[in-house]
């Protein structure tokens, strides 16, 4: 079983880690980039090849365009070019309402979530597209569940920049359906990850879950089975779709 390249970025911990593991399962020679904690991406990397499969990490920021430029450089040169992309990198910051956030932070969550989402999708599309000699692909964008609700009083930079992404997906989709590749994204709701941590909060997820009806929280690996479907020839059909892993909610 080959199927191919797959870059996930922001592969070193929760959703993207997940995603890292089960596309290697799935047959995928996997890319992951990290922001700074190289110790994680490694211990990612060793997993998958303890267990037989080809990983390969690298440092990038994706709001970054050198960076990103560098990343895929990297992953044509070491792996191939890539058939499908996991746009998972992303952050979010400090619980607080809109009017005490300052344009610093606005700048920082948007560059990090939407101005990353774009830079890594042009540059899958460059790769796979029909029109510039590929051979197509599949492109899956990490939304979130809070492009929908608004995040009120935590993160409604965060969750704005998730409905950019949206968006994006739409459009793309339609911009690339004739070009052999689809694009859809995944909208998780509250998963348990470390990101609620970096947000401050790092029991988010149990004391929310009395509002989603399934009463509990989503993992990592639930939220990574509706990328890899979505990557999939079981997906062929489908594109430009939101796909919300939220229990309910």
């Amino acid at each position: 079983m080959n199927e191919g390249v797959i870059l996930v970025t922001g592969g070193s911990r929760g959703i993207g880690a997940a995603i890292a593991r089960l596309a290697a399962v799935r047959g995928y020679r996997v890319a992951i980039s990290y922001l700074s904690n190289a110790e994680a991406a490694k211990t990612v990397v060793q997993a998958i090849e303890t267990a037989g499969g080809t990983a390969l990490a690298v440092q990038a920021d994706v709001g970054i365009e050198d960076d990103v430029l560098r990343l895929f450089e990297t992953v044509d040169q070491q792996l191939g070019l890539i058939t499908a992309l996991a746009n998972n990198a992303g952050m979010l910051e400090k619980q607080m309402r809109l009017d005490q956030m300052d344009v610093a932070r606005w700048q920082r969550v948007l560059n990090a979530n939407v101005i990353g989402s774009f830079l890594c999708a042009r540059e899958a599309v460059l790769r796979m597209s029909t029109r510039h000699g590929g051979q197509g692909g599949a492109i899956v964008n990490l939304s979130s569940a809070a492009s929908r609700i608004g995040s009120p009083n935590e993160f409604i930079d965060y969750a704005a920049a998730k409905g950019a992404v949206d968006s994006m997906t739409i459009g793309l989709a339609k911009e690339v359906a004739t070009e052999g590749i689809r694009v859809n994204a995944v909208r998780p709701g509250l998963i348990y990850t470390d990101i609620h941590t970096s947000a401050g909060e790092p029991g988010r997820v149990d004391r929310a879950k009395a509002g989603v009806p399934m009463q509990r929280g989503g993992t990592a690996d639930e939220v990574a089975e509706a990328v890899l479907w979505l990557l999939s020839e079981q997906a062929s059909y489908v594109t430009g779709t939101l796909l919300d892993v939220t229990g309910g909610r």
